[in-house]
C-alpha cells in the first residue's frame, strides 16, 4: 500500500448527483479484502497500486463549476488511512462536505486510534458490507439495508441521501463512458443489439 503522500485510486468522477448529495466529486479508492458477494466494484478489490496520486491531484478534479462535497467509497478506503485523512482535511479546508462508505463497521474504526481520528473530518459515514440479501430497493443512497447512516456533524440528515435515481452514466470529455451508483448498469455495444 502507498504511503500517506500518495493515495492508491481506481477512479475519480468528477461530478454525480446519486452518490450523496448534491453534485460531488466521487474518489474511488483501490483496494478492498472484503470480497462482498454481489459488490457493485469488484474491480476496485486488488490491492496492486492502480494509479498513486497526491491529495493535491485529487482536488484538482474537482469540476470548474464547483461541487457541494466528496464522496469516498471503493474499494475500501480505510485500508489507506492516512492518505484518506489527508484527503478528508484538505476537502474540509476547501469547505466541503464529506461521505465516506466502508464496509468496515463505525465500532471497528473506533477500536485503531488511526482510523478512529478519521471520523473528526466526515459529515456522514455509511457503514457495513455490501449484503445481496438485503439489497436496498429504495433511492437511498446505500447498497443494502444493514448499511448504516452515521450522521457525524448536522449538516446532512437521512432525507438528504434520498437519490434521484440508482444509477447514472456519465461520458467524459475523453469519450469514456463511466457507471455509477447502486445499481449495476449493463453497458450494451452495437454487436449486442
Amino acid at each position: 500500500m502507498p504511503n500517506h503522500d500518495l493515495i492508491n485510486i481506481h477512479a475519480i468522477l468528477p461530478l454525480s448527483r446519486v452518490n450523496g448529495p448534491g453534485g460531488r466529486m466521487v474518489v474511488f479508492f483501490q483496494g478492498c479484502l472484503r470480497g462482498c458477494p454481489g459488490c457493485f466494484n469488484p474491480e476496485t478489490h486488488p490491492t496492486g497500486d492502480e494509479r498513486l496520486l497526491s491529495v493535491e491531484e485529487i482536488i484538482g478534479c474537482l469540476p470548474e463549476a464547483g461541487a457541494e462535497g466528496i464522496t469516498v467509497s471503493g474499494g475500501e478506503p480505510f485500508l489507506q488511512p492516512l492518505g484518506l485523512k489527508e484527503l478528508l482535511k484538505s476537502a474540509r479546508m476547501k469547505g466541503l462536505s464529506t461521505v465516506v462508505y466502508t464496509g468496515f463497521t463505525i465500532e471497528e474504526i473506533g477500536k485503531d486510534e488511526i482510523t478512529a481520528s478519521l471520523l473528526a473530518f466526515i459529515d456522514v459515514l455509511i457503514d457495513g458490507g455490501y449484503m445481496e440479501e438485503e439489497k436496498e430497493t429504495t433511492l437511498l443512497a446505500r447498497g443494502s439495508r444493514n448499511q448504516r447512516f452515521h450522521f457525524l456533524t448536522q449538516r446532512y440528515t437521512e432525507a438528504d441521501f434520498i437519490m434521484p435515481g440508482k444509477a447514472e452514466v456519465t461520458i467524459g470529455k475523453d469519450g469514456l463512458v463511466t457507471g455509477t451508483g447502486f445499481s449495476r448498469i449493463k453497458f450494451r455495444t452495437n454487436n449486442e443489439r
